[in-house]
This record gives structure tokens, C-alpha cells and sequence, in this order.
């Protein structure tokens, strides 16, 4: 996660003490809802149907990165989250050169032996830290991973070590195959996929040049019987200045999957400060419904929508729409950021949350937490990091905010989503102040256990518990190391998958 923060944010220093127990299953129970996509499903609320397992050893590991293009002790990538199957299979995307060739792979959740391996020949867009190659999973059960040109690859039967393997280009096959040359050099995917309960599939794709039926960056959608469509970004934000989807940014729908979700700029993949749209579509037409210019709360300038951050919306249970953008002007909010927060049809602005660009909040039932009081159905998990570097004090955080309460942020003094609770990572971060920052893109989160399991730069997996406020249980991973964006998956039997130092570890009793 590239360096933001925020001033210690509000958090009870005392309550009543509860007597909790958890109880983590001891065998697997499978089937308890499959982690189709990033952050688990299109809202990527990343809420886990299946109680996560203890952090009790790690089971398996398997390395995503076969060549970690490391900056010093850094990794500026966004590493592509793992997939589990209905029946613990586990689709892992895995960077195999330097320069960013992939291919994906097919483990068993139980010992982590390899089924099957398919490559791909999926070209990156032109990027400063390496996007996002990230598949997605269909119920059918279906794989899609992205392939050079636009392509999508789909993979049938993926718990079988064989299944019918075939290609769709969502603005037809046979306009690739009369020219593939030029789509292959002009046309790259350039978010992770996102797959619906129907079996349709969405995502972003970047045009650098020109193609036979003239191309646009846009919005693509593959059917669930092979039917492509796509909009252009100018089309869908009604502005001619803007060029492509915002890198890593993966579509998301509402709650009854009417409407389309993406983030859009006018960047070119390379900058940090360009502004842009939030803007829904129709999810079957992609015709556009609705767009809002992003804006810094407290500046009312354009906020930037940087192609190096990982934020893609979160759709709340009531339809609510949440964004991350970074500060205008820069960083007037400790490289923090913001967490704009829209309603369904995005015509109006309600509370924005106080850290936000390289991160995707997680939505928290209310039921979880056993201390909060307020009235609102459900909360928000995200980052709370408060960059030394950027001018906070390194007191770097993960926190659970109410979209619905309000408190004064004491570092911008703009009125902001109250924090319900926070807790401070561990590991002191010299030379710099404070602690070493939490190096998510998406946490899991476990209501059955009332926890939340979150990755560490200090190469740990945490356990925060939100009912005694501790970070409860921990396993080390690696050394650790700095900026990898991870995310933190629950398999379908309990098993907590979390990436460190290019390595996917399996984690349980």
C-alpha cells in the first residue's frame, strides 16, 4: 500500500469487559459459500459464509510470484486474489516473469496439490506499480481469467483435472482472429473480473491504439451464454476527457444486480492526480444511469483516482455505494485519502469516511460488533493508516467506521463517518514513528467468529477480535516486507488464505 495516514482516529479506551468463546470448526464444512471474486463476490463486501478456522499453523503455501520484481525491501505490485470453489478447489493467479507473464493454477484446499495449470498470454497496460490479473469464478461452475487482446479464457469442470477449455472476445472472436496483431497490442484488460450470480462477467479494458472496429477504453460485458457488449468510459461519464477505467478498479453491482458500479479517469496509467467519475449502468444494457464527478471533501477540488491505488466500490446491503479516492490538493489528509459514500442512484454525497484511495471497505453486520449501540443495519471495515511519511505519526490503524454517525476528523476538521472502534498494528516501524501499516486491499470478514483477518507489512496474519477489541490470534508468515497489495480470503472450509512476500499461505487448524 503506497504510504497514507491519519491522525489517531477516535476509539473507546474503555467498556465492559464480555467473556467470549469462540469455537472454530474442527473439520470442513464444505460449500458454505464460494469466494467467486475479489473481496468474495460483486457488492465485495467480503463477508465469509464459513467460520474461519483457527491460526493455528500454516497447512500449505504455494508462491504467486515466480520473479518478485522487489524495490529494495518493497513489492509494488497488486497481487490477484486467490478463488475458492464451492468444493474447496483454489484458483490461484500466479506472475510468473519479471515483466509481469501470468498464468493460473488449480489447488486443492485441502493439501494444496496442483490439479491442473493453464497459462495465459494476458498483456499488462502501461502502469507504474503492476495492476491487478484477476480471475473470477462462475456457480456453474466456470473459471474466466483475462487473456491478451480484450480475450477472456474460461476454463469448465475447474474442481476436474480436466474440463473444456475456449476464448470469448467480448466485441466478437471473429473481429480478433481477422487481426489479432492489433488487438493484442492495443487492447488490454486492465481490472480484475467480476462475475455475477447469472454467470455474466464485467470488467475494464484500456485501447492504446488503434483497432479495425475502433475500439474505446470502456466497460465490457460477457453474457453467461458468450454474448459481448461493451460502453465507452467518454460515454459512460459523458465526458469526453475521460480515457480509461481506473486500473485494479473491479466493477461492482447493487444488491439485486440491476446496476453496474466502476470508477473512471483520464489517466494514462502512469499518474497519481487524475480525476474522474463514479458511474452506474445498467447491468444488462451497460446503458449509463447515473455518473458523479469525485471530489475532496474537504478542498472541493477534483480528487484524484491514481492508477497505483486498489479501491473498487463497495455495494452496502441497502444499496449504498462507498468509493475510495486520494486527497486534492496532496497530502492535505496524510496521503489518506477519502471514502466517498453515494446512495444507489449516486445523486447524493452522504458522510465520507476518513481514509479511503488504496483500499476497498468491507462491510461489517452491526450484529458483530457487541459493543456499538447506533442504529445503523451495518458498519464498515477498512484501512486506518496514518503515514509518518505523508505528516501523520505512524500510528498506523484498522478500524470499523458507522456510515451512518458522524464525528470531526482531527486532522482536516471535516465531518466524517465516526470510528465505532480501531486497533493499532504491532510492530514498531523504525526509522520512521509509529508502527508498520496494514498491507491490505481487502480484509475477510468472519461473523461467526465476530473477527476479521487482516494481513500485516510485518509479514503476519492478524486476528482482530471485534468484541474484546484484540488482536487475538497471529501466525508469522514471513519477515515481512513493504507495499504489496494483498487481500485476505476464507475458504469454504474455514481455511484463511492470506499473500506475503509473493507466497499464498493456507492457514488453519
Amino acid at each position: 500500500m503506497t504510504n497514507l495516514q491519519r491522525n489517531t482516529p477516535r476509539f473507546w479506551s474503555a467498556f465492559t469487559a464480555v467473556l467470549v468463546i469462540i469455537v472454530f470448526p474442527d473439520a470442513p464444512v464444505l460449500g458454505q459459500g464460494p469466494w467467486n471474486t475479489y473481496a468474495r463476490n460483486a457488492q465485495h463486501n467480503a463477508v465469509s459464509p464459513a467460520a474461519s478456522q483457527s491460526l493455528g499453523r500454516i497447512r500449505w503455501q504455494t508462491p504467486v510470484d515466480l520473479q518478485p520484481a522487489y524495490s529494495g525491501n518493497e513489492l509494488l505490485i497488486h497481487y490477484g486474489s486467490p478463488l475458492v470453489t464451492a468444493l474447496n478447489t483454489v484458483i490461484v493467479p500466479v506472475k510468473t516473469a519479471s515483466t509481469g507473464s501470468f498464468r493460473v493454477e488449480a489447488h486443492s484446499g485441502t493439501d494444496g496439490t496442483v490439479k491442473w495449470i493453464l497459462p495465459t498470454d494476458y498483456v499488462l497496460p502501461p502502469h507504474d506499480w503492476t495492476p491487478v490479473f484477476g480471475p473470477a469464478l462462475t456457480s456453474k461452475p466456470r473459471l474466466y481469467f483475462p487473456g491478451a487482446g480484450g480475450r477472456v479464457y474460461f476454463r469448465d469442470n475447474p474442481n476436474n483435472t480436466a474440463g473444456a477449455i475456449g476464448q470469448i472476445a467480448f466485441y466478437g472472436l471473429s473481429n480478433y482472429q481477422a487481426n489479432p496483431q492489433a488487438y493484442n497490442s492495443n487492447v488490454m484488460i486492465n481490472t480484475p473480473l467480476t462475475t455475477d450470480p447469472a454467470g455474466n462477467v464485467y470488467f475494464g479494458f484500456m485501447v492504446t491504439g488503434s483497432t479495425p472496429i475502433n475500439l474505446q477504453s470502456g466497460i465490457a460485458r460477457i453474457s453467461s451464454t458468450g454474448q459481448g457488449s461493451w460502453i465507452s468510459v467518454t460515454t459512460a461519464a459523458g465526458d469526453t476527457a475521460m480515457t480509461k477505467v481506473v486500473h485494479n478498479c473491479a466493477p461492482a453491482l447493487n444488491p439485486n444486480g440491476g446496476t453496474l458500479y466502476i470508477a473512471v479517469n483520464s489517466g494514462n496509467g502512469l499518474g497519481l492526480s487524475d480525476p474522474g467519475y463514479l458511474v452506474a449502468l445498467n447491468s444488462t444494457t451497460l446503458a449509463p444511469l447515473a455518473r458523479v464527478r469525485l471530489k475532496d471533501p474537504e478542498s472541493g477540488m477534483d480528487a484524484a483516482l491514481p492508477d497505483d491505488g486498489s479501491a473498487s466500490p463497495t455495494v452496502g446491503p441497502d444499496g449504498h455505494v462507498y468509493f475510495g479516492v486520494l486527497e486534492a490538493p496532496f497530502p492535505e489528509n496524510h496521503d489518506r485519502g477519502w471514502l466517498l459514500h453515494f446512495t444507489a442512484d449516486l445523486s447524493q454525497s452522504r458522510t465520507p469516511g476518513a481514509f479511503g484511495w488504496d483500499d476497498t471497505a468491507a462491510v461489517v453486520p452491526s450484529s458483530m460488533v457487541l459493543s456499538y449501540t447506533g442504529s445503523s443495519r451495518y458498519l464498515l471495515m477498512t484501512k486506518y493508516n496514518n503515514y509518518a511519511n505523508a505528516g501523520g505519526d505512524g500510528q498506523n490503524r484498522i478500524a470499523i467506521v458507522d456510515p451512518g454517525a458522524t464525528e470531526i476528523d482531527p486532522i482536516t476538521g471535516v465531518t466524517v463517518m465516526n470510528a465505532v472502534m480501531s486497533i493499532v498494528g504491532p510492530t514498531p516501524n523504525p526509522p520512521l514513528p509509529g508502527v508498520k501499516e496494514w498491507c491490505i486491499n481487502s480484509a475477510a470478514v468472519d461473523p461467526a467468529t465476530k473477527s476479521v483477518l487482516a494481513n500485516n507489512e510485518d509479514g503476519t496474519l492478524y486476528r482482530w477480535d471485534l468484541t474484546s477489541n484484540t488482536l487475538s490470534q497471529k501466525i508469522v508468515l514471513t519477515a515481512g516486507l513493504g507495499e504489496a497489495y494483498t487481500p485476505t480470503v476464507i475458504g469454504v472450509d474455514g481455511t484463511v488464505y492470506a499473500i506475503n512476500n509473493a507466497i499464498l499461505f493456507a492457514v488453519g487448524n
